[in-house]
């Protein structure tokens, strides 16, 4: 089997018998030794002395009083946040079912960087014996932005900080970035879009996020998005679905819809109030999905056995931020 997404942290985690992953001390200590939380030359006694501290112990309490200690304003802040975040992880005890409660009851609020990341590892999870480079670019999505280029009919899918590095530097870095500045013209942003002939290329750069994803009606890399999503929805709550491109949705019955994203989620909503969307709106929307129940019977009653209706849209500014949490907590399920 191919390893992917080394830095998802995967290796630090091991699953239950459930299949989730459970919360680790490497995984938590993963956390401490980021950048913005290694102690700099500035750093007062403290703050040296917690950071060693959570290397030895990382589920170690910390209490305020000791926080306070920290001379660094900016330190204290991000130990405030590290530390929540930790909390959160351990009471869970595996890292679905923190995600989850991300989403769902007392809602305590993280950097979105912490649920991207948690989004990463569980997906690397979730695909870990798949071998289908398309399906890992398009799993992609559910934890990085994207930049929509919208080409002859053709909707184009690249990785929006790799796209913005490129537009600014050429993909030369510093020296481009400086070229840049001397208004000197770089060349046009170039970047290889996923086909058959170059997805076993996938294996050997899957962390420059470089690989453009072509999701056009009718392409492989929608179907993958597709069985992507199933998968999320499976592993999370045990259920079966089936997810399938539609062009447009002509049901005169429809009685649910999910957003998976915002763009998509207020455009679904507008249109199924029958309130007026102009054509600049309904552009933005660049796929459209029909998702029907494996198993009816988990459905509400009120609607079970009708097809749920999915978007994904994007911003003004071309840019598709999917919110895979949507597919968890807006599903019309019936209650346990």
């Amino acid at each position: 089997m191919n390893d992917f997404w080394h830095s998802s942290g995967f290796h630090l985690v091991e699953r239950n018998e459930d299949g989730k992953l459970a919360v680790s001390d490497d995984f938590l200590r993963a956390y401490v030794q980021r950048p913005e939380m290694r102690p700099v030359e500035e750093s007062c006694a403290a703050e040296r002395a917690l950071h060693q501290a959570l290397l030895d112990d990382a589920r170690l309490a910390v209490a305020p009083e000791r926080l306070a200690e920290l001379a660094d304003a900016d330190a204290r802040e991000n130990y405030e946040v590290l530390l929540r975040f930790r909390d959160l992880l351990v009471e869970a005890g595996t890292l679905e079912d923190c995600y989850l409660s991300l989403f769902t009851g007392d809602r305590v609020a993280v950097p979105p960087l912490f649920v991207d990341q948690l989004a990463h590892v569980i997906l690397r999870n979730i695909l870990d014996q798949s071998e289908d480079p398309f399906r890992l670019r398009a799993g992609e999505l559910l934890f990085r932005s994207q930049h929509v280029m919208l080409r002859d009919g053709s909707v184009l899918l690249a990785d929006a900080e790799t796209f913005d590095m490129y537009a600014t530097t050429g993909g030369l870095g510093s020296l481009g970035r400086l070229i840049a500045e001397a208004q000197t013209p770089l060349k046009e942003v170039e970047l290889d879009v996923v086909t058959e002939e170059n997805a076993a290329t996938y294996w050997e750069r899957d962390e420059r996020y470089d690989m453009v994803l072509n999701t056009t009606f009718g392409q492989p890399g929608l179907d993958a998005l597709c069985r992507v999503l199933e998968a999320w929805i499976g592993h999370f709550l045990d259920i079966g679905v089936s997810i399938q491109p539609v062009q447009t949705i002509r049901d005169e019955r429809w009685v649910w819809h999910v957003g998976l994203d915002v763009e998509g989620s207020a455009i679904l909503n507008d249109l199924y109030h029958d309130e007026e969307v102009d054509e600049e709106r309904l552009r933005r929307i660049l796929a459209l999905f029909r998702l029907e129940f494996d198993d009816t019977s988990v459905m509400l009653p009120s609607i079970a056995g009708r097809p749920l209706y999915l978007a994904m849209a994007m911003t003004e500014d071309n840019i598709l931020r999917l919110k895979p949490q949507n597919l968890l907590v807006n599903l019309p399920l019936a209650a346990e």
